[in-house]
């Protein structure tokens, strides 16, 4: 079978040396090509040529980013039959659509869980999500004094606020409101030469929450379709996995029934003080979370819902933020893509 690696070169747990090892694994099975991503949206267009071109598997050796632009490129065109499977080596500091999988989080040992699985054939095809927004700015507004940030992002929200923007596809989350600032703060840290850890996330989560406003004037409205809104939110998690994400070894778990076999689930926090929040993420972390309290909403198997936001709250695919927007509407497709399981 012929195989593209798009490799990430800035990948957080990978060396060089390390790559070139598990690449030539990769070939003691396959016939492989390898790509190096030199830009944002790269991987993007390499996937993209790999599907034109009737390539039979295309492999992601990086982050949970490089992933979500793999998967962007081979679904340009939509879901259709004869697209290349999708196999992931894990390369980043998280790996969650990865660990979804069932895969090691050693990169050498996936790689040989990867080769074992080609050998017996087996794959799988995995639901995924899709998310457009409106109202969008990418402006850089994360560090500036708040009115400043707010005045940005209103300009650039009302320039674009008519029409939706192009669907995007995302493997295992979606967030509107707390969590991207979040993202958005690690971040611009990440620009400044900080590594990606948990403690950095735990770091600038609890600064976004103790000095941000967002969770004393929320924002934010949930509508399911057929249902009265779900007002005044300050965070909506959207989780096509469970675990939603980890801190290191540790499974940070608002969604537990979420599924690659159902649809989307979402976690939401109304107004929220700190001892209600403390609460909140301890429950998550716990081996059976048990979620549950005043202003705290959670679904399961959703198909499509809509949230808006009376101000820009900013938004993240994947644990990529994407700027700031006042509204993003999520879908789930059933068996949108053919993984090596």
């Amino acid at each position: 079978m012929r195989a593209l690696v798009v490799v990430n070169p800035a990948a957080t747990t990978t060396t060089a040396k390390m790559r070139n090892v598990l690449v030539g694994a990769l070939a003691s099975e396959l016939k492989v090509d390898v790509a190096e991503t030199a830009h944002r949206g790269h991987a993007r267009e390499l996937s993209a040529q790999a599907a034109a071109e009737g390539i039979d598997i295309v492999v992601s050796l990086g982050g949970d980013g490089t992933v979500n632009e793999v998967v962007n490129g081979l679904l340009t065109d939509g879901p259709r039959p004869g697209l290349p499977a999708l196999a992931v080596v894990p390369g980043g500091s998280t790996n969650v659509f990865s660990r979804a999988l069932g895969r090691s989080r050693d990169p050498v040992e996936a790689t040989a869980e990867l080769l074992a699985s080609l050998r017996a054939g087996r794959t799988r095809l995995v639901s995924l999500g899709t998310a457009s927004a409106t109202g969008t700015s990418t402006a850089a507004v994360t560090g500036v004094a708040p009115a400043v940030a707010e005045a940005v992002a209103r300009a650039d929200a009302a320039a674009d606020a008519p029409g939706w923007s192009e669907p995007r596809w995302f493997v295992f989350a979606a967030g509107f409101g707390f969590d991207a600032e979040v993202i958005a703060r690690v971040e611009a840290r990440r620009a400044q030469g900080r590594r990606s850890t948990g403690a950095l996330y735990v770091r600038e989560g609890t600064n976004a929450f103790l000095f941000g406003r967002e969770r004393r004037r929320p924002a934010m409205t949930l509508q399911l379709p057929g249902e009265p809104p779900l007002e005044e939110l300050f965070l909506c998690l959207v989780s096509n996995v469970s675990p939603w994400t980890y801190l290191g070894a540790r499974p940070v778990n608002p969604t537990p029934e979420a599924s690659f076999e159902t649809g989307l689930d979402v976690f939401a926090l109304g107004r929220t003080g700190t001892v209600r929040m403390l609460r909140a993420l301890r429950q998550t972390m716990r081996p059976e979370p048990d979620l549950r309290g005043r202003g705290l909403h959670r679904f399961h198997d959703l198909q499509e819902f809509t949230l808006t936001a009376s101000r820009p709250q900013g938004w993240q695919l994947d644990g990529d933020h994407l700027g700031t927007a006042t509204g993003m509407r999520v879908r789930n497709v059933p068996d949108a893509l053919r993984v090596i399981a």
